[in-house]
């Protein structure tokens, strides 16, 4: 069954109410990385209706993502974008998804999430996460940006929580836990810290600003 644009956008007024819905429908969110943060993500910003997202990820998807990424295995070998946005279409194929296949550096930043209402910050490295959030403060300081940080291993998921630090900066997540700790990760508890991005996005998105 093929629903129509109509057919779905009833649905989504339905259970989150018109006013919302109309805040969610021209909105902009950039997603920065599509592992198991951003991948996730972006399947809860699709369930909710943002009219239109910004997916960047430079890689493909091997072995090492099935534990707790959104991709499934006839997605080995695919760039992520490319994998996600199929998945996505699948759910609403009537957003707007604009991808980009390329690594986030200092001097794409402003090319990239310039036009975005809120952006996240979904890496697993560290210190990808800290250039980010470096140059989103210093070159778009007036944009929102939700990031994780701490979500490692199998603690409480009681732990992760949403916390609003300095200018617009959310930070989600256990705030210590660490892979470098030898902790894995794995996919409860990424999720978990990925539907906290969520959350605060769709926060931000209807004009609540606290954590």
């Amino acid at each position: 069954m093929i629903l129509t644009q109509q057919q779905l956008h009833d649905a989504l007024v339905e259970r989150h109410g018109a006013e919302i819905q109309k805040k969610l429908d021209g909105a902009t969110v950039g997603i920065a990385g599509l592992g198991g943060l951003g991948s996730n993500l972006a399947v809860f910003l699709a369930r909710l209706g943002i009219g239109h997202m910004i997916l960047v990820d430079f890689d493909v998807v091997d072995i090492t993502n099935l534990n707790r990424q959104h991709y499934t295995m006839k997605d080995l070998g695919v760039p992520k974008t490319l994998a996600l946005v199929e998945q996505l279409e699948a759910i609403n194929p009537y957003l707007n998804y604009e991808t980009y296949t390329e690594r986030v550096i200092p001097a794409n930043v402003k090319r990239l999430f310039s036009e975005c209402d809120v952006i996240v910050e979904a890496f697993d490295k560290p210190d990808q996460k800290a250039m980010l959030i470096e140059n989103v403060l210093t070159q778009l300081p007036d944009k929102p940006l939700v990031s994780g940080s701490g979500m490692a291993g199998y603690g409480s998921a009681n732990l992760i929580r949403t916390e609003k630090r300095f200018g617009h900066l959310y930070l989600c997540g256990d705030g210590k836990s660490d892979v470098a700790d030898g902790l894995g990760l794995m996919a409860p508890r990424v999720a978990v810290c990925s539907a906290h991005e969520g959350t605060m996005v769709l926060r931000l998105l209807i004009g609540e600003t606290e954590a």
